[in-house]
């Protein structure tokens, strides 16, 4: 295929998943819009995918490329320098794509010349109670998962790097992704509205995640993205919004109330209320009590990880004046 035709870069840093490169590249093979080329990035793996990706040379364009660590955020920007598509599609390695992915967003770009869009994630059938959980916690009503993803919510939508799309020119007039080590995906679609490019939601182009795979994992994520938060407070004032805050009042109320009951078990009454709301809805939309049990533990890992990591980070950052920082730097793609 002439490279100057070819119209989407799929840019997936890896580090340490030949298993999941593989599950990827197997969904990417079926795909039914075929004009694309596939960039991997080994980020200083120890058991690094070559032979995964050898297994695929054949069946799609596909380009292979060992560096040093450095994280993700420089690992797609080396993984963009060597693209040739007119989009960079950014995906994380534990992501698989239904085989209408870039058909849809093909067709939203011929409706409409974007130059950044997202997609929702998902939960695939073959995912692990507790992935399927915390899918839950990431995407419901009711928690801050309720406002990524939709077409509808309390903040404005910004892609992320699990599945975000961006015009090759625009990416190098940002020059990409910044050094943060956590939420530089929404410092890049932040410094993409601030400069006035269109970037929308395209509800169907959605991708299954797998996300973390226990509550320890997911738990330092959460609170790593409570951390960026303020981390992009700081850089984009105006960014931090008052759904933002919802975790820290969420964490502050449940020890409030766990203090109160000291005095009078009726306090423990809205924890039990909310506990009770989120096995429900989880129960119904999963047709699985076990997966709902383990709703309610992603739920509250979700909500008190980002408001611990939010209210540490405001303390640290507002507070101390400390210099931008991150926490479990070592297990960046954990």
């Amino acid at each position: 295929m002439d490279s100057e035709n070819i119209q989407f870069s799929i840019i997936i840093p890896v580090y340490n998943r030949p298993d999941e490169v593989d599950e990827l590249l197997g969904s990417i093979q079926l795909q039914t819009y075929t004009n694309f080329e596939v960039i991997i990035v080994e980020d200083g793996s120890t058991y690094p995918c070559d032979y995964i990706v050898d297994k695929y040379r054949s069946k799609m364009p596909i380009l292979y490329y060992q560096k040093d660590n450095s994280g993700p955020g420089p690992t797609r920007n080396f993984g963009a320098n060597h693209a040739s598509g007119d989009y960079l599609i950014i995906l994380d390695s534990d992501c698989v794509l239904p085989s209408l992915y870039l058909q849809v967003i093909a067709g939203e770009l011929n409706k409409d010349l974007l130059d950044a869009f997202g997609g929702p994630d998902c939960a695939h059938e073959s995912f692990s109670p507790t992935q399927k959980a915390i899918n839950y916690a990431m995407t419901s009503f009711f928690t801050t998962g309720g406002i990524r993803g939709k077409k509808r919510g309390l903040d404005q939508f910004y892609p992320r790097s699990f599945n975000m799309g961006v015009r090759r020119t625009v990416y190098e007039k940002l020059h990409g992704f910044s050094a943060m080590r956590f939420g530089e995906d929404i410092d890049l679609s932040l410094r993409i509205c601030e400069q006035g490019y269109s970037c929308q939601l395209i509800p169907d182009a959605w991708v299954y995640h797998k996300r973390r795979t226990d509550f320890k994992k997911f738990f330092k994520q959460v609170y790593n993205s409570g951390i960026a938060r303020i981390n992009l407070y700081k850089r984009h004032p105006k960014s931090l919004k008052l759904v933002h805050l919802l975790p820290s009042i969420f964490t502050l109320g449940v020890v409030a109330l766990c203090i109160m009951s000291l005095y009078t078990l009726y306090a423990l009454l809205p924890i039990m209320l909310y506990i009770l709301l989120v096995f429900i809805d989880s129960c119904v939309k999963n047709q699985s009590c076990h997966i709902g049990v383990l709703s309610v533990g992603a739920a509250f890992s979700q909500l008190i990880g980002y408001g611990t990591g939010f209210l540490t980070a405001a303390f640290r950052r507002l507070i101390l004046n400390s210099k931008e920082f991150g926490a479990f730097e070592q297990n960046l793609y954990d």
